[in-house]
């Protein structure tokens, strides 16, 4: 079970910022991480589950804050638009960690989609955008 992925990092999810693409590697590791815990048995996995998903929260806020740091530090156009997306994701998934520990009906398995399905997605539009806009001021030679 150690060796059971969820997601396996690919070459394609790369921004070509090293910063941020070693963030995301972690992000996916620990979206593996919570994968896994689904596996074990339901107590097991619930304490698991809880405890890993914390732990993933606040890595996932900490990412999101230094990647807009980044964007703001380069005044990116879409920023406003890059802190909702990270804010609606945060927000739902507060909703659905709240869920989970006042007991209400929770699918640790399906919340683990969301996360990967959520990561890539964005990974590959959102985070992509800003990447070919860094990449550009460096063409330009605006940035080093």
């Amino acid at each position: 079970m150690a060796d059971e992925v969820l997601i396996e990092w690919e070459d394609r999810y790369s921004l070509g910022i090293p910063l941020i693409d070693e963030q995301h590697k972690k992000l996916v590791d620990m979206t593996n991480d919570l994968y896994r815990g689904c596996l074990q048995g339901d107590e097991a996995a619930r304490d698991y589950f809880m405890k890993a998903v914390h732990g993933t929260v606040d890595y996932v806020k900490y990412h999101f804050a230094a990647e807009e740091k980044i964007l703001e530090k380069i005044r990116y156009p879409g920023l406003a638009e890059h802190k909702r997306e990270h804010e609606g994701f945060v927000k739902k998934v507060f909703e659905d960690v709240k869920s989970f520990e006042e007991g209400r009906k929770f699918v640790p398995n399906l919340f683990v989609r969301y996360l990967k399905d959520w990561i890539l997605a964005h990974i590959a539009v959102e985070d992509k955008k800003y990447a070919e806009y860094i990449l550009n001021l460096k063409k330009q030679g605006v940035l080093k």
